[in-house]
């Protein structure tokens, strides 16, 4: 069998020369996953941490823990988790509506309820979008009731608002609605799973 040389074949050494398209698309392909990874890990924490703001205060509320409610004045102890914050709002066009909804059964159950839900489906990962719409409306109602916009108050004495409109309550709100759009629940949560039932298949605002 004989051997013919390639005519334009140069004996020596030959350096590959790498191909752009086959290095650089797989580089910025691991840096997207990289970051999407170190993305959906800080949502996951933003939404553990604010689930258990929502949750601890529900506990607080219900049990007396001795923090923002007083040992032996809990839910189960026959307090009130509304009346002293409602009864105390001294500002804004609901003032007077809100001494009207102090202590009242059902303002304590749907207060209750909404803290204990709101924190168990950020915890959970699941029903983040109902959980939004829940908070935010609870968000709006306290942002009303301690109403930063006002200098006095209702008796002429300072109010001490340090911001007429950007407050926490503003941004737990906008935690919630970001979380929800984020799809936080899946990591470190059980959002993925949520999400395949056929239930939340046929009504997508459940996720």
């Amino acid at each position: 069998m004989a051997v013919h040389d390639h005519p334009h074949r140069r004996p020596g050494w030959h350096v590959p020369y790498p191909r752009r398209t086959g290095t650089a698309p797989a580089s910025t392909g691991s840096t997207t996953a990289a970051a999407a990874a170190t993305t959906a890990h800080v949502f996951a924490g933003l939404r553990l941490l604010t689930g258990f703001v929502f949750l601890w205060a529900f506990l607080d509320k219900a049990f007396g823990l001795g923090y923002a409610t007083p040992s032996g004045k809990g839910w189960i102890d026959g307090g009130s988790p509304t009346k002293g914050f409602l009864s105390g709002v001294a500002a804004g066009p609901m003032e007077s509506t809100f001494h009207d909804w102090a202590g009242a059964p059902w303002a304590d159950w749907l207060f209750m309820l909404g803290l204990l839900g709101i924190g168990l489906a950020l915890i959970a990962g699941i029903g983040l979008w109902p959980a939004a719409i829940a908070g935010t409306a609870m968000m709006a109602l306290m942002w009303i009731a301690e109403w930063p916009p006002a200098r006095h108050l209702s008796d002429g004495t300072p109010s001490m608002s340090t911001n007429p409109f950007a407050d926490y309550h503003l941004i737990y709100a906008v935690v919630l609605v970001a979380l929800a759009a984020a799809g936080a629940g899946a990591t470190w949560g059980l959002g993925g799973a949520w999400t395949r039932l056929s239930l939340v298949g046929r009504h997508p605002w459940l996720r």
